[in-house]
């Protein structure tokens, strides 16, 4: 890929990003409660539901941060207790784990479960609504990995081509 297919390809995406979100909201769509399934385009989604583009965004301001989609799939197995769960996943610090699995218990997405012992054992697991996007959790995670060497390229092409300008 050339430096040009970069730049053609980073258009590309800007102008689907702009005209899936832009403009759709409380001030347009369609009925609440209307059949999303439907719907071909997150553009789509947006005439379909009153108010859904702050639903999305909100959604994929949660569950898009650094962490809640590794997390979520962690748990996909069993239970975890927040020890494993932290030793399982690199580079998050405690703070960082109890800050997003409050949040995910907060959305229902994780339940906490304390047990009277001592000392005291927690353990976090994935409630049926989570479990609902696990299988978006999987396809996206096999998706980076499966792509992460062309990704990296590009970066690369990227970088270079903008240091030459």
């Amino acid at each position: 890929m050339t430096a040009t297919d970069l730049t053609h390809a980073n258009q590309h995406g800007a102008e689907l990003t702009g005209a899936d979100l832009t403009g759709c909201g409380p001030t347009g769509g369609g009925p609440t409660g209307a059949d999303l399934t439907g719907a071909a385009t997150v553009h789509d989604l947006c005439e379909l539901k009153q108010g859904a583009a702050e639903i999305i965004r909100d959604t994929f301001a949660k569950l898009g941060d650094k962490w809640s989609l590794l997390i979520l799939g962690m748990l996909d197995d069993a239970p975890l207790r927040f020890t494993v769960l932290r030793d399982s996943i690199p580079g998050i610090s405690h703070r960082m784990l109890a800050l997003t699995l409050r949040n995910l218990e907060r959305d229902g997405l994780v339940s906490r479960t304390v047990f009277a012992a001592v000392p005291p054992r927690v353990e976090y697991d994935v409630t049926d609504l989570g479990r609902t996007i696990l299988p978006t959790v999987k396809a996206l995670a096999s998706w980076a990995l499966e792509h992460s060497e062309q990704i990296r390229t590009n970066r690369d092409l990227y970088d270079l081509a903008a240091e030459s300008a």
